[in-house]
């Protein structure tokens, strides 16, 4: 008879946390999905027979990593545009 696995905490965590940075805490969040999925998914590939959640690590990985990504494309084009409106009004000046 098999053992039964234990969902890793920190693979809940990502996810949790993945989430929330899609909702209420926006950059905090996905920071943190990434860090603790990262570590949960160490923590599962170290104790195979004894962890399980490596889906739901990787699933708070994505969202951690597409959020930030977009809030790197997000500042990126405010800085652009605003960078561009400056250039404009000292050009003409």
């Amino acid at each position: 008879m098999g053992s039964v696995r234990q969902t890793s905490t920190l693979a809940i965590v990502s996810l949790v946390a993945g989430i929330l940075g899609w909702t209420i805490l926006p950059f905090l969040g996905s920071v943190t999905a990434i860090i603790t999925g990262h570590m949960a998914r160490g923590e599962i590939r170290r104790q195979p027979d004894r962890l399980d959640g490596d889906a739901l690590a990787l699933v708070g990985l994505v969202l951690g990593w597409v959020n930030v990504g977009l809030w790197i494309l997000g500042v990126l084009a405010f800085v652009m545009f605003f960078g561009g409106l400056a250039w404009l009004g000292w050009a003409n000046s």
